[in-house]
């Protein structure tokens, strides 16, 4: 496989991705959550990078970045699984109770008024063979970064 085949696959992976989010967000109806979020961008940059290679335009490292952008990702998409299966705390602003209740005052606290338009970390909304999107992420991240590091390490 030559070096721009593995970039043209690793960045239509991370477009396909995002478009999948995307898809989840907009046709079904599943807003995302602010780790959700944090692992789109990423991707774009990957996507990105991917082009400006695939135009030639920037120099050869980049395909070294492209790697790191999709190991952000995975490893943004590993860390909100744990979230989401409960094996480590998520962001306070997303996780839990989504709130910080030493921080409020007594009639926060008895308000009977919920936040609207928090979506939870911690909770799986979608999964396929036992893993959420976040995870699916993460597995496809790895694939994605091998496929950058060999068109990295391509003359």
């Amino acid at each position: 496989m030559t070096r721009k085949t593995m970039i043209l696959l690793a960045a239509s992976g991370s477009a396909a991705l995002l478009l999948g989010a995307f898809a989840f967000q907009f046709i079904g109806g599943l807003p995302p959550c602010k780790l959700c979020l944090w692992q789109r961008w990423p991707h774009a940059v990957a996507f990105l990078i991917g082009l400006m290679l695939l135009a030639g335009i920037g120099p050869r490292f980049m395909a070294w970045l492209g790697a790191l952008a999709t190991a952000t990702t995975g490893a943004i998409g590993f860390y909100h699984a744990g979230v989401e299966w409960l094996w480590w705390p998520g962001p306070t602003s997303c996780s839990g109770g989504g709130m910080d209740l030493g921080s409020m005052g007594g009639g926060a606290l008895l308000s009977l008024d919920t936040p609207s338009g928090v979506i939870m970390c911690d909770e799986i909304v979608w999964q396929f063979f036992g893993l959420s999107m976040a995870g699916w992420n993460a597995v496809f991240a790895l694939i994605l970064t091998a496929l950058w590091i060999r068109a990295a390490k391509r003359a």
